[in-house]
C-alpha cells in the first residue's frame, strides 16, 4: 500500500465536500484522490483511481439506495474499503445501509471530529466495526449455511451432508447475499478467509 491513504469522496453537497476536503488535505498520510456527486462518477473514479477508502454519502440524489447500491458495486468491483459518512442519525436504519452495502464502516456527518482517525483505522485493517457489520450481513444464513459459507472461505468443517446438499446450500448463501459467485463472496467477506 502507498504510504499515503487514498480517499475518494461522494458528497453531493458541494460545501459539505469542501469542508471533508478541507479537513482530509491538512494530513500529511491522506491523499484526496477525487471527488464525485453521483454513482456514474463514483463508480468511474473508484475504478480510475484505486482508492483505498470510498467517503461515501448515502443519500445521493433523492434516497439513501442509490449510496447502497453504489456502495455495494465498489466494494464487488474494485479494492476498496466503504466508510459511510451520513446525515442520518437512526443507527438502527445505518446499520442495515451498511449491511446491505458491505460497508467496512460508518460514522455520522455530526462526529466530524472522528472523522481522520476512522479512515485511518479503516485503511489498517479490519475494525471491530466492519467485522459487526460483515457478521451482520451473515446473519441471514441458516446454522448450515454457515457451516458451508466457512467450507468456502476456505476453513476445514467435519458438514456431513452430501455434494449435493452442499452445492444447493453454497447457491442459497449467493443468493440470500446477492452475490453473483463464489470470487465475490471471499472478496467481500475476506476477514473470514482462511490465510
Amino acid at each position: 500500500m502507498d504510504s499515503q491513504i487514498k480517499v475518494l469522496i461522494v458528497e453531493d453537497d458541494t460545501d459539505f465536500s469542501y469542508l471533508i476536503r478541507k479537513l482530509l488535505e491538512k494530513q500529511g498520510d491522506i491523499r484526496i484522490v477525487g471527488c464525485a456527486v453521483n454513482e456514474n462518477e463514483a463508480m468511474k473514479k473508484a475504478k480510475e483511481e484505486s482508492p483505498d477508502i470510498v467517503l461515501m454519502d448515502l443519500h445521493l440524489g433523492s434516497s439513501s439506495s442509490e449510496g447502497i447500491q453504489i456502495s455495494k458495486r465498489i466494494r464487488i468491483e474494485t479494492d476498496a474499503k466503504v466508510l459511510i459518512f451520513t446525515g442520518l442519525n437512526d443507527p438502527e436504519t445505518i446499520m442495515k445501509a451498511a449491511r446491505e452495502a458491505f460497508a467496512s464502516g460508518y460514522i455520522f456527518k455530526n462526529q466530524m471530529s472522528f472523522l481522520v482517525e476512522n479512515i485511518r483505522a479503516v485503511a489498517r485493517g479490519c475494525t471491530a466495526q466492519e467485522y459487526l457489520i460483515a457478521t451482520s450481513a451473515l446473519s441471514c444464513l441458516s446454522e448450515a449455511e454457515m457451516a458451508v459459507f466457512q467450507i468456502m472461505m476456505g476453513k476445514e468443517n467435519d458438514l456431513r451432508s452430501a455434494p449435493k446438499t452442499i452445492l444447493n446450500q453454497r447457491r442459497t448463501i449467493l443468493k440470500k447475499l446477492e452475490l453473483d459467485n463464489q470470487k465475490e463472496l471471499e472478496h467481500v467477506f475476506h476477514m473470514f478467509r482462511e490465510k
